[in-house]
């Protein structure tokens, strides 16, 4: 498994490292504006009317497949896998329709502060990127498909060919001031990742067929697992929703801003948090429906720990130089100042919830494997009522810096939640391990951000922005794993014996 991850998250970071290009890109071109921030809103729309159906959908999809293949075969899994296809193409060809004819209305709800030709550009720029939901289907149920036959590079990779596309898009519309170009580059890119994910599950066995039967029984046993998932993600949705608008209600490229700050937290997410997880999911979910309850527990108790080892120190180092950060990848073109300023705030308070939002994902795919969606359902409804009271308690004190903070201190509170339920479910966790580790994990953090403000603020300011940052972040690097070797910090050094015994093998 800690195999499956490194490679994983080596994978992700190149995915990802091209995926911020894209935002870069946008950066460069549309900095934090009218067109910029209609452009987000469009790619917003899709995400909430189905992103909450698929992920509910790919969540329970995993255990289902195992169940299914356990008691019908492989080939009674593709079957069941290309009839939950066909179903939610039928269901999302009527949302489809109905938002397109509905389009304005849905973009009012979005970002209730846009008007003119802002709202003009985004109700065009919606009813093109809403085709891209049809192919979202295939994405999210095939690249599940492919986790689940351990074939983990194929998903991970989809990000390239898709921020590839994106970025020429950008280019050709800057070049020809068409920002309509800007939503068929979003669609054409969803487009590729659906021929390259036919192509690789085609090798693991599956081709879609046209299978449709809507009485099916294990359809319906789908349904009733992957419910409370989608309420949870609609919460999540919701959130975003409110966000978004109370973004556009603050200052003009505020979508934007916010935005671009979510995009770089979601690097460190994605990276570490996400690589751990996914590999994590179906591991679990096996030892699950085997009674393996201990296994259970002892994984769970690694991905938290591997999260938070990766997490905390980055939220330090974010903590320090969030503003170099963001004036370094974001801060030239269109991109000027006062862009900075906004965004560089939003993610020094985003980096306060990172740590939370990691380990409720990872909670939150431990009641998944339990075949319990109800709990973080439950939890998911309250981060969201925290959330919305803390946006109009903070953002009008704070500004977007203030959205931002409440999304933090929402995902912290839940998480602690999530980890005082789980024990009812799993048994008593290694509670002392944990808690050893947090400490050590905060103990090197702060020393490693200590040491990076004074070499960057002090040592490196005669350096270029580059340098300086490189020399920082690598020193800062180093410096926390040297802590924890001297800590012995108890998932490092096992992690370290089982690369020196493979070395020697």
């Amino acid at each position: 498994m800690k195999k499956a991850v490194i490679l994983l998250m080596l994978l992700t970071i190149f995915s990802k490292v091209i995926g911020f290009l894209r935002d870069v890109t946008l950066a460069y071109f549309y900095g934090a504006s009218g067109v910029s921030d209609a452009y987000l809103i469009a790619l917003t729309v899709p995400v909430v009317l189905f992103g909450v159906v698929a992920k509910g959908i790919s969540t329970g999809y995993i255990p289902m497949y195992s169940r299914i293949e356990q008691r019908l075969g492989q080939q009674g899994a593709i079957i069941f896998t290309n009839n939950l296809i066909n179903v939610l193409l039928l269901f999302c060809a009527v949302l489809i329709l109905s938002g397109i004819v509905f389009a304005e209305q849905i973009v009012i709800v979005f970002a209730s502060g846009f008007e003119g030709a802002t709202l003009e550009l985004a109700v065009e720029l919606t009813r093109i990127t809403l085709f891209g939901i049809l192919f979202t289907v295939f994405i999210r149920i095939l690249s599940a498909y492919l986790n689940y036959q351990k074939l983990f590079a194929v998903p991970n990779l989809l990000g390239i060919p898709m921020s590839l596309t994106v970025i020429a898009s950008i280019m050709l519309s800057a070049a020809r001031e068409e920002p309509v170009l800007l939503a068929y580059g979003f669609t054409a890119g969803l487009a590729l990742q659906w021929v390259i994910l036919l192509i690789f599950s085609k090798f693991k066995k599956f081709i879609w067929r046209p299978v449709l039967n809507v009485k099916d029984q294990d359809l319906k046993n789908m349904l009733l697992l992957a419910g409370p998932v989608i309420i949870g993600s609609s919460v999540h949705q919701i959130n975003k929703l409110v966000d978004r608008t109370l973004a556009s209600q603050v200052a003009v490229g505020g979508v934007s801003a916010l935005n671009y700050a979510h995009t770089l937290t979601n690097f460190v997410h994605g990276v570490f948090v996400i690589s751990i997880t996914t590999v994590m999911f179906p591991s679990v979910s096996k030892m699950a429906s085997k009674g393996s309850m201990n296994q259970f527990r002892y994984t769970l108790h690694q991905s938290m720990t591997g999260v938070m080892m990766l997490t905390v120190p980055a939220a330090a180092g974010v903590l320090v130089l969030s503003e170099p950060i963001v004036r370094l990848l974001f801060g030239r073109g269109a991109f000027d100042s006062t862009a900075v300023m906004m965004t560089s705030g939003a993610f020094f308070f985003y980096a306060f919830g990172m740590v939370g939002t990691g380990l409720r994902v990872v909670l939150s795919q431990g009641f998944y494997a339990l075949q319990d969606t109800r709990t973080p359902m439950i939890n998911a409804a309250v981060s969201m009522g925290l959330n919305i009271v803390l946006n109009f308690m903070l953002a009008p004190l704070m500004g977007i810096s203030g959205l931002a903070l409440a999304s933090s201190i929402s995902a912290l509170f839940c998480a602690c939640l999530l980890f005082i339920q789980i024990r009812s479910r799993t048994g008593p966790l290694p509670y002392k391990l944990f808690i050893a580790s947090l400490s050590k994990i905060i103990s090197a953090s702060a020393v490693m951000a200590a040491a990076a403000f004074m070499l960057y603020t002090y040592v490196l300011s005669g350096l270029s922005l580059m340098a300086a940052l490189l020399i920082t972040v690598g020193a800062g690097a180093v410096l926390y794993f040297s802590i924890l070797l001297m800590l012995k910090e108890d998932v490092l050094l096992r992690g370290i014996l089982q690369l020196k015994q493979k070395i020697k093998r």
